[in-house]
């Protein structure tokens, strides 16, 4: 890897939020969407979604630079990177960019220095309230996340599926499982297995549409209510949401519910052993501003399950940017 110069570095780092807004704003608009297959001008572009010819030549020149887009002479076409922005991509990205753009996200990332203070979410200076309330007053911004969630979970069910053998399990519980876009892939790869939804009472009345006479619903919360007895336990990028004590008081939880030998599987971003670039530890600042969470690396999660009755048994990576870290409930 050829080392950058240390100004160049600095330089790109500290303007690199321009790079990203143009994203945000180029997903915003649907640029996606209006270009076809054929290469057309950012004259032509502009027309068809009302915005400044110029200025939107010189986004998608910047954009182009970095893979999003391609510039061709006069013309732009799509790269790789930009269909990934097209609403109807299978694997579409477009909510998930727009998530990142959000108001709320800029001033949360604005008020950065609030978290490093503090230790504490820069949210709550921003949203007293919190994030899931401040997401019940507003519609847009819910649907825009709601759909970001949606859009990075394909890909990665469809990961976790062909990574892992559920067929030995009776009753699998989704705790924390949302719309059960999870748990319904379970049991439709899986004919013998049947699945029990936990979440909150307001996110089971959303899912009534997903029951089925081998998919159970059951409303509470996983800090005060009893959790449904299972084989298998399967929290998607739930313990990332909290700190260690919230955590463990979460995985406590499960294990009161469960029977020996239950398996337990987290499925979660880990950081890396190795010191350089990588997703997880952009993610990590993430749940450090908004939530007050984190992502772990696998010896922090083993030393969470010693502590609350798992032994860890393996960690599988799906290839899908999410691993399913297996642990077993002890006698």
């Amino acid at each position: 890897m050829i080392e950058s110069h240390p100004f160049a570095t600095l330089q790109q780092i500290t303007a690199g939020y321009i790079v990203s807004r143009c994203l945000h704003v180029v997903a915003d608009l649907g640029v996606a969407d209006v270009l076809d297959e054929t290469p057309r001008t950012a004259a032509e572009l502009a027309t068809l979604l009302d915005v400044h010819p110029g200025a939107l030549g010189r986004v998608l020149a910047l954009l182009s630079a970095h893979g999003v887009f391609e510039a061709r002479q006069d013309r732009f076409c799509h790269s790789p990177a930009s269909r990934l922005l097209l609403s109807d991509h299978p694997q579409s990205m477009r909510a998930f960019v727009q998530m990142f753009g959000l108001p709320v996200y800029w001033t949360v990332y604005g008020d950065m220095a609030y978290s490093v203070r503090t230790g504490t979410p820069a949210l709550e200076k921003v949203v007293p309230d919190g994030w899931w309330a401040y997401l019940a007053q507003h519609p847009r911004e819910s649907d825009i996340f709601s759909a970001a969630m949606a859009n990075k979970s394909h890909a990665q069910v469809a990961g976790v599926i062909a990574a892992y053998d559920f067929s030995g399990f009776e009753l699998v519980g989704d705790i924390g499982g949302g719309l059960g876009h999870l748990l319904h892939a379970i049991i439709a790869s899986t004919p013998t297995t049947q699945g029990i939804l936990f979440d909150l009472p307001h996110v089971i009345e959303q899912a009534t549409t997903v029951s089925s006479a081998r998919l159970r619903l059951q409303a509470g919360d996983f800090f005060s209510d009893t959790l449904p007895s299972c084989d298998a336990y399967v929290l998607m990028e739930i313990i990332h949401d909290w700190g260690d004590e919230e955590a463990a008081a979460i995985l406590e939880a499960v294990r009161r519910a469960a029977p020996p030998n239950a398996k337990l599987l987290l499925i979660e971003t880990l950081v890396p052993d190795d010191p350089g670039p990588d997703w997880s530890k952009v993610l990590d600042i993430a749940m450090m501003a908004l939530l007050g969470g984190s992502q772990r690396t696998r010896r922090q999660y083993q030393a969470l399950f010693n502590k609350t009755g798992f032994d860890f048994c393996r960690e599988i990576d799906t290839g899908a940017g999410i691993s399913i870290i297996e642990a077993v409930a002890v006698r």
